[in-house]
């Protein structure tokens, strides 16, 4: 009962915009605490009214020193900002590599940001297992605009589209990485692209060839879909940063027309409630029906016989299933 109420008065401040009281919250749900239902439970009403964008890119496109650029001009802009860096994990503890005293270089005292760095742990798709939930919960402390930067992996980073309204995909002229984005299917849920380190041999050609590609996509479409504007930046001298914060804004207000946003979302909810279905099965069936070291001792029998793994998985749990089904009708 204490750890309850403690948990209320964590979720009681949090809700009026107490950073320490959210760190915490979100470190329960990162770390998979009892109590973590019963937190997004409570905190699960307060969101949805924050404007969510993800950033991905490969390794060394300089998404992190944008990253900064871009939430010191929504600071101040005077909006509160969340950000959420997933972060390779460490081999040796699982936590994350980077911290935000290593990402942000903006001033606490001025500027009203929060910012967490959270492992990807063994998760594909670039994001952790809880970030969706973290963001939901700085999302319910007042945050208006929730960033998420993922860990840039390529073609397993596809998860940040179910995540966030908008999604920057950035490139730079010279890694060979444009090529790689559209193999990746990055193309695919690209809102925005920034081709940074623009001061580089290459930026006008790269820039040329998205846009070519992107018109001629438009021209295929049959639908009146959104086509994806292509920006030139330079973050580390602050250029075309002013003109990519206006084009993130105009995907904002094309979101809000014929309920687009509300569509995407919900299209959003949908697969995450589905994979929550599924995690919530196999934990119950792990549970109720697979008995301690059964693994072991399957794989002990079926091993020599060099049996396929899907075949005895299936009569397995079939096996199993059945003999809880007619235990339950006696």
């Amino acid at each position: 009962m204490e750890d309850i109420r403690e948990v209320e008065v964590l979720v009681e401040k949090s809700l009026q915009g107490d950073k320490l009281s959210t760190a915490r919250l979100i470190s329960f749900v990162e770390r998979g605490d009892k109590r973590a239902s019963y937190i997004l439970e409570k905190i699960y009403p307060h969101a949805g009214s924050a404007y969510y964008i993800g950033i991905t890119g490969s390794p060394g496109t300089g998404k992190s020193t944008l990253l900064n650029r871009l939430v010191l001009k929504f600071c101040e802009d005077k909006y509160s900002v969340g950000v959420i860096a997933v972060d390779p994990s460490s081999p040796f503890t699982g936590g994350a590599l980077l911290g935000d005293r290593i990402r942000m270089q903006l001033d606490h005292k001025k500027y009203d940001y929060f910012f967490r760095s959270m492992s990807a742990g063994r998760v594909l798709g670039g994001l952790s297992r809880t970030t969706k939930e973290a963001a939901r919960i700085m999302d319910a402390s007042g945050r208006q605009i929730i960033i998420i930067e993922t860990v840039g992996i390529g073609q397993s980073e596809l998860d940040i589209a179910k995540a966030t309204d908008t999604v920057l995909v950035i490139l730079t002229p010279d890694s060979g990485d444009g090529m790689q984005m559209m193999k990746a299917g990055l193309m695919e849920i690209a809102d925005i692209f920034a081709v940074n380190k623009s001061d580089r041999p290459g930026a006008e050609n790269m820039l040329l060839s998205l846009e070519g590609i992107l018109d001629q996509k438009k021209q295929d479409s049959e639908k009146d879909n959104w086509r994806p504007q292509v920006y030139l930046t330079t973050a580390s001298l602050n250029k075309g940063i002013e003109e990519l914060y206006e084009g993130i804004w105009k995907h904002y207000h094309y979101l809000q027309q014929d309920k687009r946003l509300e569509k995407r979302r919900k299209t959003q909810f949908k697969k995450e409630l589905q994979m929550q279905i599924e995690r919530e099965f196999s934990r119950v069936l792990w549970e109720t029906i697979f008995e301690e070291q059964s693994i072991d001792n399957l794989v002990d029998t079926v091993w020599p016989q060099r049996t396929d793994p899907q075949a005895v998985a299936q009569r397995f749990v079939q096996k199993r299933l059945a003999n809880r089904i007619a235990g339950k009708s006696k």
